[in-house]
């Protein structure tokens, strides 16, 4: 190979590596400021919180509806965690079997911290069955515990199925009280059309993946460990005071 051939290769995988660390850090800055500017997005379902000093205010996706069956902690909890999950996903389960439980101890019975579910269903029509069956639950104060159910079973690799008769189940287990009526809301219209809203508000936010996790105008993508979400969520208390 002459030596004018060989710096034309190094150029060429000098320009390369360029090009894929210019793709990173662009799509990095173009996560963060879709989740800055996503109050125009989101629309009525984004407030933001006044600063009191005529700064800029945060955004913030928190909706703090009192008894919002899909939200556990305090509706005044100085911080809220948004999450966006699908049960047929593997890493979702991943995460409310292990690193959940320990947040909700620390944080969300201590009442410094409020998660708030979102639907985000990529997994097709069997994903949207599973989340319109997590609200069915919901409508009878089981969310969380038809949550649990469902993670609790779920496979580490691969997708669940989620067909009626699992839902049906997963909901016995879960001390769903009215089977009818659960039965009943699987063919909900109008659960169905808060999964669509709440996979609207996901993807117009740029949002691909589960789960994906905001707090302000933080995102933390996957299951991450545990240190990952503490640390997030103590700046975030600190600048709560």
């Amino acid at each position: 190979m002459t030596a004018k051939k060989t710096r034309n290769m190094i150029l060429a995988l000098v320009l390369g590596a360029v090009l894929v660390l210019t793709i990173v850090f662009v799509g990095a800055a173009a996560q963060e400021n879709r989740l800055k500017g996503a109050g125009e997005v989101a629309g009525p379902k984004a407030p933001q919180a006044s600063t009191g000093t005529g700064a800029e205010p945060e955004f913030t996706l928190a909706r703090r509806t009192p008894e919002d069956p899909l939200a556990m902690g305090a509706v005044d909890a100085p911080v809220v965690m948004v999450e966006y999950s699908d049960y047929r996903c593997p890493f979702c389960g991943a995460y409310a079997r292990k690193t959940e439980p320990e947040i909700v101890k620390k944080y969300v019975e201590t009442g410094q911290l409020r998660i708030e579910w979102r639907d985000l269903p990529l997994f097709g029509e069997a994903s949207m069955a599973g989340a319109v069956a997590g609200r069915a639950a919901g409508e009878q104060g089981k969310f969380w515990e038809f949550n649990e159910a469902l993670y609790a079973a779920a496979p580490e690799r691969g997708k669940a199925e989620l067909k009626e008769p699992e839902l049906l189940a997963f909901a016995q287990k879960a001390g769903v009280p009215d089977m009818a009526k659960f039965a009943a809301d699987l063919k909900s219209p109008e659960l169905l059309a808060r999964v669509k809203a709440d996979h609207a508000e996901g993807t117009g936010l740029g949002l691909n993946s589960t789960p994906t996790f905001v707090i302000g105008n933080q995102s933390i993508p996957g299951a991450q460990p545990i240190e990952v979400f503490t640390q997030i969520i103590d700046e975030a208390l600190a600048k709560a005071k």
